[in-house]
């Protein structure tokens, strides 16, 4: 049977995890709401502090060296698409860009109670996601212009959920027995 205290303490660290999981999840898309054109569109926002802009760049860039790895050569057609010279094309559209793992990862490791070395382990997090998602969208681009299929008949968003969030259930493992370490 759980202790009164402890099972108090699980409660608050479930309630702080929803809350800055919906706090960055939803402040996340109501962002690119004020930071695309059309809608509640805010230049300044656009201009200087679009972060999922970034981020996805700095997806694109990985994928792109991923795929330039297979030897194709890849050409970036706009701000949300990237294509084999010659070949096909693969969209990262806001959905691929992972802000949902992200969101996860970020609330996790804020309400972990009396954690140590929060920000490093949030971007240390930040930058495996980057990697997982980075390498997801430049195998993809392989895959669709090699003609394969993807395993079990599964998409490849579903693919990088699966693979992300497991690793992040490791990641989550390494931060709760270091945290325990410390403490000891």
């Amino acid at each position: 049977m759980i202790h009164q205290e402890g099972a108090k303490a699980y409660l608050i660290f479930l309630a702080k995890l929803f809350g800055f999981f919906v706090l960055f999840y939803y402040g996340t898309i109501f962002w690119i709401g004020l930071a695309t054109p059309g809608g509640t569109y805010v230049p300044f926002i656009s201009n200087y502090l679009d972060y999922i802009h970034a981020w996805r760049v700095a997806l694109m860039k990985g994928g792109s060296l991923v795929t330039a790895l297979y030897g194709y050569d890849v050409v970036w057609e706009s701000n949300y698409t990237l294509r084999v010279l010659g070949g096909k094309e693969v969209i990262i559209a806001y959905d691929c860009v992972g802000y949902g793992v992200v969101s996860f990862w970020t609330a996790f490791v804020l309400a972990y109670p009396q954690a140590t070395r929060r920000w490093l382990w949030i971007l240390l997090g930040f930058i495996a996601i980057l990697l997982i998602n980075s390498a997801r969208i430049g195998l993809y681009l392989v895959a669709r212009n090699k003609g394969w299929e993807m395993p079990l008949g599964i998409d490849q968003h579903t693919w990088f959920n699966i693979i992300a969030y497991g690793f992040i259930l490791w990641m989550m493992y390494l931060f709760d027995r270091k945290q325990h370490i410390v403490k000891e």
